[in-house]
């Protein structure tokens, strides 16, 4: 008994004073690692991108409207991709957030277990589809039925590639959205029913609201996701540098760093590089201001 004493003496030793500085050390190594792939991207897309920046000048480049990189004066102008990104993005959160929040709490509350497996197994697949396919859908399917429904010369259009990011992000917010909602205790629910609510009540005004980081944190990465994405949408947006109109054909910040970049060359590649450190920025930016809002006002509550 005595030995079996000590030999767990010596685990509980060997594991605390070795096993768990090792694994701590190798979880802050991999951080570190995350960390400094942050900075070396950000550093450089700095060093890429600012000198079009200073030759092209910064006001002409953010706010000039024709973008011309190929022609015999050429003009670098990015505000079309700018706000083309900008409505496209705002678009697809209006359609797909609702749609989204309101899918997983029917499945995290209301479903029952076979529709929740089923609608679950649904969701995975839909991550799971690569993002040519939706972009290929879209422009075999979506892109001729907007051009037949509205009755206009081509689908393609930012109309298009708002309807295929809202349908895109949807699974990002749908699985972390339920993650959170089940992981609400259940006696906040309990006493909210014993207090006299209806369960619907019960899970919009207290499982929701104690769900509200997880929830924010989907809303952010489907966000990240509609922002980021390139391939899809150079398939039903047209990817022509016009000023954004909702039935018109459109280019993203995306796509003209995607379309161009293979035969770039001298002023023209660093300006595709200066609008990849104009998209970085706007990532931040917005991801910075939807957690300001949507989490940062815990203290207030």
């Amino acid at each position: 008994m005595k030995k079996n004493s000590n030999l767990h003496n010596k685990i509980a030793y060997f594991t605390s004073k070795v096993i768990e500085p090792l694994v701590h050390g190798i979880f802050l190594v991999l951080g570190l690692v995350a960390i400094a792939c942050v900075l070396l991207i950000t550093v450089y897309l700095v060093v890429s991108g600012i000198p079009a920046i200073r030759e092209i000048g910064l006001i002409d480049f953010l706010f000039g409207k024709e973008w011309a990189s190929t022609a015999a004066e050429p003009k670098f102008g990015i505000l079309p991709f700018i706000l083309t990104s900008v409505y496209g993005t705002a678009g697809a959160i209006v359609l797909g957030v609702p749609v989204g929040f309101l899918t997983a709490v029917y499945l995290a509350k209301f479903a029952s277990k076979k529709v929740k497996e089923i609608m679950n197994m649904a969701v995975s697949m839909l991550a799971g589809i690569p993002s040519v396919v939706y972009g290929l859908v879209g422009m075999m399917v979506l892109v001729p039925g907007i051009r037949k429904l509205f009755n206009i010369p081509d689908g393609a259009s930012l109309f298009a590639a708002i309807i295929v990011l809202a349908i895109m992000i949807l699974p990002s917010i749908i699985k972390m959205s339920v993650t959170a909602l089940e992981a609400v205790p259940k006696e906040y629910e309990d006493a909210s029913l014993a207090l006299g609510a209806t369960p619907e009540e019960t899970y919009f005004r207290v499982s929701v609201p104690a769900a509200k980081s997880g929830i924010a944190a989907a809303v952010v990465l489907g966000v990240g996701r509609a922002i980021g994405e390139a391939m899809a949408v150079m398939m039903v947006s047209g990817n022509v540098p016009n000023m954004p109109e909702l039935f018109q054909s459109v280019r993203f910040l995306t796509t003209a760093v995607a379309s161009e970049m293979s035969y770039s060359s001298g002023l023209q590649q660093q300006a595709l590089f200066s609008i990849a450190l104009v998209l970085f920025l706007f990532i931040m930016l917005l991801n910075a201001v939807l957690n300001y809002f949507l989490k940062g006002e815990k203290g207030d509550s």
